[in-house]
């Protein structure tokens, strides 16, 4: 009658390792990395997004700008991987400090509804560099509508960072002619 009993008991103990042991973690095929904005131009970038998913908004010359959350991308780099990136661009982002109206009159009200209806909304799909290390996802508005990605680890400015050559500075000025895509 005991040896029942120990087979019983011997099983409970053994039978969890053997499942445990037989289930190595695999680790997760996509990653979420950080949105992080980089806008080299005078307008403002009311919002974006990467893949659909949101990015925050940035003012002239500003970078670094980082969302809340993420989008998604494999934790392998593979070849031919590209982004979809939307956004919202007002190309006079302090013209309201001239309007002569009193601030949130209906006359400056007005006016800065039709100041909105100056904005622009823009989408371009663009190929994503090669990358080992998963880091954030990096967007950079430049000149003439034109926007890089990166998601590799190394921050823009060090030695790997795959658009050095282009993003070396945030003051980035508009050409008076931009080139047709």
């Amino acid at each position: 009658m005991s040896q029942p009993i120990n087979i019983a008991r011997y099983c409970l103990l053994v039978l969890p390792l053997l499942l445990v042991s037989g289930c190595k973690t695999q680790p997760p095929k996509l990653l979420n990395p950080q949105v992080t904005g980089y806008n080299h131009t005078s307008a403002a970038i009311n919002w974006f997004k990467v893949n659909g998913d949101g990015g925050p908004n940035l003012g002239p010359h500003q970078g670094g700008g980082k969302f809340t959350c993420c989008t998604t991308v494999p934790r392998q780099w593979q070849p031919g991987m590209k982004a979809t990136v939307e956004w919202e661009k007002d190309p006079e982002p302090f013209s309201s400090v001239n309007w002569p109206q009193p601030m949130f009159s209906e006359a400056w009200n007005n006016q800065a509804e039709a100041h909105r209806a100056q904005y622009t909304r823009h989408q371009v799909t663009v190929e994503i560099p090669r990358y080992e290390d998963v880091g954030s996802m990096n967007v950079h508005f430049l000149p003439c509508d034109q926007v890089l990605v990166a998601v590799n680890g190394v921050l823009p400015g060090y030695p790997g960072y795959p658009h050095n050559d282009v993003i070396n500075a945030l003051n980035m000025e508009e050409p008076e002619k931009c080139p047709k895509p």
